[in-house]
Order: C-alpha cells, then sequence, then structure tokens
C-alpha cells in the first residue's frame, strides 16, 4: 500500500452509495483516523444509467468487476452485490488469490463459505473483513474479535433481523395479526416482495454462525441451526405474551453445551417469549442488538440500527480504516487451524419453560385430551388460558409450562398430532431464561 488506501466498490445499492456519501463528506476525519487517505479508484454495478443520488462521474467505471483482482493501482475490493454464491464468491477468491484485501457486507456468502475465504487470506498474508453483515452499523464483529478476546463466552444471542422485530413490535402496537402488518411492511419499503428471506429466519441464521465462530473459537456450522421464523405468531399470542408479563421477539442463541461431556454447539433461531426485565424486551422497530456473555466480562449488549445505507456503510468503511492502519488479524479471531470442529448439540435435552398454544374444536373434553397428552409426557402447566370461540368456530388455548426438558414438550405434541380435536399445527415460543 502507498500514502492512500485505493478501493474499488463492486455494487451501488443503498449500501454501496452510502459508502461514496461518507467517504467524500468525511474524508479529512477520515484520513487523519486512517493514517492516510482512502480513495475509490474503480465502481461497477449492473445498471450504469441508474440515479442513485450521488455523482458518480468523477469515478472510474469497469465493466468487468473481475478486472480490479489484478489491477496494480487497486488495495481493497468492497463486494456489496451480496448472494451466497456466484459471482460475489468468484470474486471474493479472485481477490484474495490476486493480491488484493477484501471487504464484505455479505453475510450468507461468509456463513457458508467463510473459512475458505479466511484460509484464502491468511494464506495471502491479506484482509479479511466483514462488519458490515452482521447488525448493520453495530460493531459486534469487532467487540466479539476484540473488545471481548480476552473473555472465555459462554453465550451470544440477539435480535438480529430488522424486518421481523419491525412486524413483531407493529403488531404490539396496533393488534393487528402477521399478515396485516406484513403487508404494510411491504407498502412502506421495511420488508421484501418475498419477505421469506427475512421472516422464515434465514437472514438471522447467516448472522448467527457468523457470531457463534467468533464467538467460540468453532467453525462455521450454518446447517446445524435450528430454525424457526414468525409466520405463525397471531396477535392473540402478543396479548398472552404481554399479560403474562412477556414481548416476543425472533432470537438467534448459540451456545457451547457441555452437558454430555465434550462441548457441543447449539444454535437456534426461533420466536422466544422475552421477559420484561430483559434488554431484548425493550428493542423494537427495525434495531438490532446483541448479546455476549463473558466469563470476567459479564454481560455485554450492543445495540443501534441493523440496517440502512448509513450504519451498513459505516461498518463498511470501519473495515477499510483498519486494514489501511495495517490491522489485518485472522477472521474469525483466531487462524482457522485453531477452529474447532464442534458437534451439534442435542435439544431434546435442555431444559425451560416454553409457551404453547393450540386452536382446538369447541367441544367437551378437548382440553382433557391435550392436559393428558401432557400427563404422559411429563409436561407440568404454570398457568393456562383459554379465549373465546373465533369466527371459525375454534378456540384459542394458550399455556406456560414449568421448568422441564425439550423432549417432554415434543412428545406431547408428537401424541397429539393428527388429532382432529386440532385446526392448526401447535405453536411452541420457547421462553428465554436467564
Amino acid at each position: 500500500m502507498g500514502e492512500t488506501l485505493n478501493i474499488a466498490l463492486v455494487g451501488l445499492g443503498t449500501v454501496g452509495a452510502g459508502v461514496i456519501r461518507l467517504v467524500e463528506e468525511n474524508a479529512a476525519l477520515i484520513a487523519r483516523r486512517a493514517g492516510k487517505p482512502i480513495r475509490i479508484c474503480g465502481i461497477t454495478a449492473r445498471d450504469r444509467a441508474k440515479d442513485r443520488g450521488v455523482d458518480l462521474s468523477r469515478y472510474e467505471w469497469v465493466d468487468d468487476m473481475g478486472e480490479f483482482a489484478t489491477r496494480a493501482d487497486i488495495d481493497v475490493v468492497v463486494e456489496l452485490i451480496g448472494g451466497a454464491d456466484g459471482p460475489a464468491l468468484t470474486l471474493a477468491k479472485e481477490c484474495l488469490s490476486g493480491g488484493k484485501a477484501f471487504v464484505t457486507a455479505n453475510k450468507a456468502m461468509v456463513a457458508h463459505h467463510g473459512l475458505d475465504l479466511a484460509q484464502r487470506a491468511e494464506t495471502a498474508g491479506l484482509a479479511f473483513k466483514y462488519e458490515a453483515a452482521v447488525a448493520g452499523g453495530i460493531p459486534v464483529i469487532k467487540g466479539l474479535r476484540e473488545g471481548a478476546a480476552a473473555n472465555r463466552l459462554s453465550r451470544v444471542y440477539g435480535i438480529l433481523n430488522g424486518t421481523c422485530n419491525f412486524i413483531l413490535s407493529a403488531m404490539e402496537k396496533t393488534g393487528q395479526d402477521f399478515a396485516e402488518v406484513l403487508a404494510e411492511a411491504q407498502a412502506r419499503g421495511f420488508a421484501e416482495a418475498d419477505p421469506s428471506f427475512d421472516i422464515d429466519g434465514v437472514d438471522a441464521a447467516h448472522k448467527l454462525s457468523i457470531l457463534a465462530a467468533l464467538a467460540f473459537g468453532t467453525q462455521l456450522d450454518f446447517d446445524g441451526i435450528e430454525r424457526s421464523g414468525i409466520r405463525k405468531i397471531l396477535s392473540a399470542d402478543i396479548a398472552q405474551a404481554a399479560a403474562l408479563g412477556y414481548r416476543i421477539r425472533l432470537i438467534g442463541m448459540a451456545e457451547l453445551d457441555g452437558s454430555n461431556g465434550d462441548a457441543q454447539l447449539f444454535q437456534r433461531v426461533h420466536p422466544y417469549l422475552v421477559p420484561m426485565n430483559h434488554p431484548l424486551a425493550h428493542v423494537e422497530g427495525s434495531t438490532n442488538a446483541v448479546v455476549a456473555e463473558g466469563n470476567f466480562s459479564g454481560r455485554l449488549l450492543f445495540q443501534g440500527a441493523g440496517a440502512g445505507d448509513g450504519p451498513t456503510a459505516s461498518a463498511v468503511v470501519a473495515d477499510l480504516i483498519d486494514i489501511a492502519r495495517g490491522e489485518i488479524g485472522p477472521a474469525f479471531s483466531m487462524p482457522v487451524r485453531e477452529l474447532d470442529k464442534v458437534a451439534r448439540a442435542e435439544t431434546g435435552h435442555r431444559t425451560g419453560k416454553c409457551y404453547l398454544r393450540f386452536e382446538v374444536a369447541d367441544r367437551p373434553g378437548v382440553l382433557a385430551e391435550i392436559t393428558a397428552a401432557m400427563r404422559d409426557a411429563g409436561v407440568s402447566i404454570e398457568s393456562l388460558i383459554q379465549k373465546g370461540r373465533s369466527p371459525d368456530g375454534s378456540v384459542l388455548v394458550a399455556m406456560v409450562t414449568h421448568e422441564g426438558p425439550e423432549s417432554a414438550v415434543a412428545a406431547t405434541l408428537s401424541a397429539l398430532k393428527g388429532s382432529p380435536s386440532l385446526h392448526a399445527d401447535p405453536l411452541v415460543v420457547h421462553i428465554l431464561g436467564d
């Protein structure tokens, strides 16, 4: 690197345009903090004619993004096009092979191919950075990789998807059901036309797999994440949770489970009932928040904007400043060869309380059928609420269990499967413990 850090931008959506605005507006401050100016030497995107709200005329446009991997005047390539595979992954490999540091906001690519890319970067002595891939502008990657580096982390969890949190928060405030709030979020641009990536927990799972690898020094295991989204949450569930002193949040949680002797990795993305006295219960709208628990630091909370052009661009440029300073370091806190390959934890032996909701036929004996199945499986009921008949003739029965093994709840649902008394699949929402 010379007296400037020369970068190329691949992808000029909202984040790419935000990077340009940030580098231009804060140029002097960035240069002082980085120790040298950051200069954009080349840009590219799919549509050259699109109006992005920034002046692109001063930057060289390149039609083939692969050129950036070999150009002598480029130090760092910033990838903002997305996608786990395809052009983004090809570009990453070509850049690291061609001697270019690589910065990305692509959580899917990092979750699926991060170890390979990190190994390539280590072999070449290059930086591979991805602060913007998790929780937007919140410096949680840096916080875990550097700030909490001396700690043994036992658990990392949080609200990792702003779209889901926006929907759940709106359901709380308006009393509307999921489908109504989702339609409104799509109309206002807070949710995609096809929202499945967000509402089915895929986006949160990508981020969780990255956080788990950083927190525990383990290899990435996206496929090992137990995943469920928020499609089944009703306004009635939101109301029942509030009455019981909880709020429903989609939580990504990972921890090292040593209860069976050897350490095993537990990873889950699932709706949780969060107690009102927990900080995550008060995270509203599209905000993200991550909690990490260290043996010396105690509980750490990282909270802020989880998406958007400004916050995400801020994370991208923070990575560039680190590279300008010569801060490379291993991508996952330690060299890839030191990352442990840990077996997946079985969830059945885990213990805790949970919320169960049944939509049942309005006839005598149905509640007795459910409670008999719970009794036979060894599930104890702490509280039970039965709501009146809905327009379709069903009755909502909701209950909170005493603490017990998750395997017992699974056995209850298995015993009830196919029962003509149930009008829909039961909903299970775990309750977040201390």
